[in-house]
């Protein structure tokens, strides 16, 4: 669907919007799954011809192997959604045996976006090979310890459902669960794993059990180099374990998303950036971009400009582009906020465009959109990205901190606590507290925002806003000489700052805590 760009389909009283990637009725939004508005789109842009199966799984799931029934319930919520049903088949109809095709009236307009890197080629360049260069994993089925029982079946279960959702990072080439799950043996080698499947990772683990509990412990090794980067023990009671599976899996895969990401990033420090492929400049890219300064960051955008030079059609180099320009506006690292908003929101929207399933995508493009005091729209997007990753600890952050500036304070909470659980270690660990020390406040506990906003401000990335935060639950408090060493360091960092100037970063809705927050930085000077 490259061809799709920033075009509008519109075919009775809705709107296809691909640029946007919403759907929308008398020009209100729809809430339509990422899958199903991927195949809304395909069968649009194909009006007049028919789109087979084949060519909906290779769009829709990238070729995935999926049964008649997943296309067929994808079809039913298009259908849906568009006021059709399988009956009529007014605007989706079903080819037998062959496929569908859209036979509502449709109207195009718009054109294919412009490129905003020279070097970007109008077309999509040849799929690279499968291990062009992107880290690779091998999940192992874990291994039972201990007496056996009707818990055994977690051995298998636990690193299939890892796999699974590893196998939506588009930046992480994993290999299949019927190669994969043929190393069985008690004494198996993730070295010789490594070598034999060709993979970089492997994920192996065990699963002990003791008269009423169970231990599952999971260990990420470079089989390169023989290492464990990585291990974890999850405990419970043996009744609770088939609750705790889900929540276990979200916290493995968190962890290797940050683990391997930082493992990629040790093997590509030094190198001159000529020598770097697409993937590796990417993940050196963000290294530098979570640091959370102006020479990084400005570090950041040049190494996912390099990896897109060599890759085009990288997601992930884009989404890693919107995110430094946004950092740009944001904390004022450039001169003219606004047209680095406007390159954050074309870069956001390129990254989805490249790939639809890729929740980093999604997460920056509702980024681009809170900075303007468009809260509710940036949530919508949010939703997006936890949708297609209900783990994604980033984008339950977010949406987090722009439900704390709508007013919004339990809610917000929630998804603030339920981030740092899945990922304690996530470079945005420091916001997440900070954001949380709002939540605090404006639920009237003062105390424990003040914590909070202490133990923020005193984490690696912690910049002048999350200090000014602290300064402020500080001085609530009741701890005037706390809340005025942090203000100094606010003031030290950025010699202009005002109460604008928090406020032009984070657009609070007129609410009862923005104006505790705006009377005590007035109070403390600013």
């Amino acid at each position: 669907m490259s061809g799709s760009g920033q075009r509008i389909y519109r075919f009775g009283d809705y709107e296809l919007d691909a640029a946007q990637f919403e759907l929308r009725q008398a020009g209100a939004h729809v809430h339509v799954e990422p899958q199903v508005l991927t195949l809304m789109l395909l069968l649009a842009e194909n009006h007049g011809r028919m789109v087979s199966k084949d060519e909906i799984i290779d769009q829709v799931w990238d070729g995935r192997i999926v049964s008649e029934s997943a296309v067929a319930a994808r079809i039913k919520a298009a259908r849906k959604a568009i006021g059709d049903n399988g009956k009529d088949q007014l605007l989706i109809r079903t080819i037998h045996g062959k496929g569908f095709r859209f036979v509502g009236e449709v109207s195009v307009s718009g054109a294919a976006p412009a490129q905003v890197i020279e070097a970007a080629p109008e077309a999509p360049a040849p799929a690279p090979p499968a291990l062009d260069g992107r880290p690779s994993i091998a999940v192992l089925p874990f291994q039972l310890a201990g007496p056996s029982g009707p818990h055994d079946i977690i051995a298998d279960a636990l690193p299939a459902d890892v796999l699974m959702d590893l196998s939506r990072f588009g930046w992480l080439f994993v290999i299949a669960r019927g190669s994969s799950f043929r190393f069985r043996a008690p004494d198996t080698d993730p070295v010789a794993v490594g070598k034999q499947l060709g993979v970089r990772y492997c994920l192996t683990g065990t699963v002990e059990t003791f008269a009423d509990s169970v231990a599952v412990t999971a260990s990420l090794v470079d089989t390169t180099r023989g290492g464990t980067i990585w291990a974890e023990q999850y405990r419970s009671g043996l009744r609770e374990l088939q609750d705790m599976r889900p929540e276990i899996e979200a916290q493995v895969v968190n962890a290797l998303e940050v683990q391997i990401p930082r493992n990629e990033v040790r093997l590509a420090r030094g190198r001159p950036m000529a020598d770097l492929d697409a993937w590796s400049a990417m993940h050196l890219g963000l290294d530098h971009m979570y640091r959370f300064n102006k020479a990084d960051n400005a570090r950041a955008s040049d190494l996912f400009a390099h990896s897109l030079q060599l890759d085009p059609w990288s997601s992930r180099a884009m989404g890693g582009l919107s995110f430094t320009h946004f950092q740009n506006a944001f904390l004022k690292y450039a001169g003219d906020p606004a047209a680095e908003m406007e390159q954050a929101r074309q870069f956001a929207h390129r990254a989805v465009e490249a790939d639809r399933l890729d929740p980093f995508a999604h997460f920056n493009v509702g980024r681009s959109l809170w900075l303007d005091g468009r809260l509710g729209d940036s949530v919508d997007w949010f939703d997006r990205a936890t949708g297609l990753a209900p783990s994604f600890a980033q984008g339950l952050y977010n949406r987090g901190l722009v439900n704390t500036m709508a007013g919004k304070a339990e809610e917000a909470d929630r998804d603030l606590a339920m981030a740092l659980d899945l990922s304690p270690l996530d470079p945005l660990a420091y916001a997440m507290v900070s954001s949380r020390s709002l939540t605090h406040l404006q639920m009237g506990d003062i105390e424990r925002a003040a914590e909070l906003g202490t133990k923020a401000a005193m984490m690696p990335g912690a910049h002048k806003h999350i200090e000014l935060i602290a300064g402020v639950t500080a001085q609530l408090a009741g701890r005037p000489e706390e809340a005025a060493m942090w203000l100094a360091k606010v003031k030290a960092a950025d010699p202009d700052f005002k109460v604008e100037t928090f406020f032009q970063s984070f657009p609070f809705a007129r609410t009862a805590g923005r104006e505790v927050i705006e009377r005590c930085m007035k109070d403390l000077g600013l």
